[in-house]
């Protein structure tokens, strides 16, 4: 194994606490770019295609699992936090590419993945070889079972992916003996964090990859981890949900999860250059979101109240005061986010078709004008929408198979970026390839070869927004809403920039004392007129407003 080099490549010089206002833009690797044909994603893939993240203008990069693993669950599943799979390349290949980023002045997250492990990690391999209350087992957790002969679960927890979340040991002669948990996949074991192994483990871990020059880690199910120790049945009925909401789940958003932030707070502090610690917690209350933020846990949370919000103008004012007041009390920045691997892409969540790309296009700006910091996912810069009709025998998602071949998963959102060409693979595999997920033919107009010839494009769009949120937007400036008509949202940044957003079914006019004095256009994600001195939004359509001469 490759050691880290001696001097680990230097961040990106910039002001404190960079993340407070920045745009992180989200790598799928296995679906980003394919350098050897193999119809996977690589790191050298990432690496050859850094450039281009650049010319968009984000400044961050998160990047997915790339650990060894078996990929049951698409590298969240992890069998060695130390070492790359071979399937996405090397060690070797990773300190490239953050080397690549850094004289980019990109700066590289990485995701950690602490709940569970893959089943074919040696710690629960070492587990299911040992016997019952043996201190390898203690690593996770293992329990005996109910009723006669331990038949049954220790107890009606259900899989985010649907059926039991126990799954019962047999010997090699075919005795059953305990169970243990796996609030997802079989293949996907829940560590026992009440083992001081477990945290010695990671805090190694989060060390090796800071090492190696990484600026940040992205948490997987950060409100996760700690569950209760009663491990108490759930309510006849009660459906598990990866977004512990109004139901509080004894296994989600335990106050346990806040004492290992506070100690990796302190492992991330200990190095230079401002790395940052980002929460995936699917907690549904700002105000339990913001505890994970508090000045000596985490850096910051995905705003999943926001991306699920809808299209829906009370909805999202609501949402959106919620979530800045809340992180506004801890000190901490909010962050926005539409996409990401997890959920059905925005253009076809808003409705699809050319409808939702005008509403995805309006929500962008919309989102790029709010304070704080955004996550883009990989492919939304082209307006893709979500694949629905991937064949049956290419689903890969667990949740296919787990749900008796009832839920579709997540394999829709997945599927390999287009990068150029007229057909598949559209430049994601060298010519000849095969993705891992067929691209539909119809993808040719959404490459990003046939979207920079466009200056009306969805990339074109987002590549002018993201330079002018940088110059037209003081970043240190709060957000003042405006009176507007029904279905508007408008508020202003500072003095000089005003954002306006039509999600009615009509168009409405901007009332005049919305626009900031002498208004032009800087922006907008479709037509826009001007009408005896008012500015008038057709439906689903978003402005970005400055003073005359700026």
């Amino acid at each position: 194994m490759p050691t880290p080099p001696q001097h680990a490549p230097a961040p990106p010089t910039a002001d404190r606490e960079w993340w407070r206002d920045a745009v992180i833009y989200q790598v799928y690797v296995r679906s980003f770019a394919d350098s050897d044909g193999d119809g996977e994603g690589d790191l050298r893939g990432v690496h050859d295609r850094l450039g281009e993240l650049a010319s968009l203008g984000v400044d961050a990069v998160w990047l997915t699992p790339f650990y060894v693993s078996p990929l049951a669950d698409g590298g969240y599943d992890v069998a060695d936090y130390r070492d790359v799979d071979p399937r996405f390349g090397t060690l070797a290949d990773f300190d490239a590419l953050i080397s690549r980023a850094h004289e980019l002045d990109l700066r590289i997250i990485i995701d950690i993945v602490p709940n569970h492990t893959s089943s074919a990690h040696a710690w629960f391999r070492a587990a299911v070889a040992a016997e019952p209350g043996s201190p390898a087992r203690s690593r996770y957790i293992f329990r005996p079972g109910r009723g006669p002969g331990g038949d049954r679960p220790p107890n009606n927890w259900k899989s985010i992916f649907g059926g039991p979340a126990w799954t019962r040991l047999k010997r090699p002669d075919g005795t059953p003996e305990e169970w243990y948990l796996h609030l997802f996949d079989a293949e996907q074991p829940d560590l026992d964090w009440t083992n001081p192994d477990v945290h010695a483990e990671f805090d190694d871990v989060l060390r090796f990859w800071l090492d190696r020059g990484v600026d940040g880690f992205r948490i997987d199910v950060a409100h996760g981890m700690v569950k209760d120790p009663e491990l108490p049945d759930l309510p006849e009925g009660q459906k598990a949900d990866l977004l512990d909401g109004s139901t509080q789940l004894p296994y989600f958003d335990q106050d346990g999860v806040h004492e290992i932030y506070r100690r990796w707070h302190g492992i991330v502090g200990s190095y230079p250059g401002e790395r940052a610690l980002v929460a995936e917690a699917w907690v549904e209350d700002a105000d339990r979101v913001a505890r994970y933020l508090r000045p000596d846990e985490l850096h910051q949370a995905f705003n999943f109240q926001y991306l699920t919000a809808g299209w829906d103008p009370a909805v999202l004012r609501r949402v959106i005061d919620g979530s800045l007041a809340a992180n506004a009390a801890v000190g901490a920045p909010t962050t926005w986010v539409l996409s990401n691997h997890d959920v059905t892409r925005h253009p076809t969540r808003f409705g699809g078709g050319e409808r939702g790309l005008r509403r995805a296009r309006a929500a962008t700006l919309l989102t790029l004008a709010l304070p704080g910091s955004t996550y883009l996912y990989q492919g939304e810069e082209l307006g893709l929408p979500e694949v629905t009709d991937l064949p049956e025998d290419a689903l890969q998602d667990p949740t296919w198979l787990r749900s008796g071949r009832t839920e579709r998963g997540r394999d829709g959102c997945r599927v390999p970026l287009p990068w150029e060409g007229e057909r598949p693979p559209f430049g994601f595999s060298p010519e000849g390839g095969r993705p891992w997920l067929p691209m539909p033919e119809e993808w040719a107009r959404y490459t990003r070869e046939s979207q920079r010839r466009d200056p009306d494009s969805t990339l074109a769009m987002y590549t002018v927004a993201l330079r002018h949120r940088r110059t037209a937007i003081e970043a240190a400036a709060g957000l003042d809403w405006l009176e507007a008509g029904e279905g508007l949202l408008a508020f202003r940044r500072g003095a000089g920039f005003a954002c306006a957003a039509n999600l009615g079914g009509a168009p409405a006019k901007v009332p005049a004392d919305a626009l900031p004095s002498a208004a032009r256009v800087l922006l907008s994600s479709g037509e826009v007129r001007w009408e005896a001195g008012a500015l008038v939004l057709p439906a689903d359509t978003a402005v970005w407003l400055v003073p005359e001469g700026d």
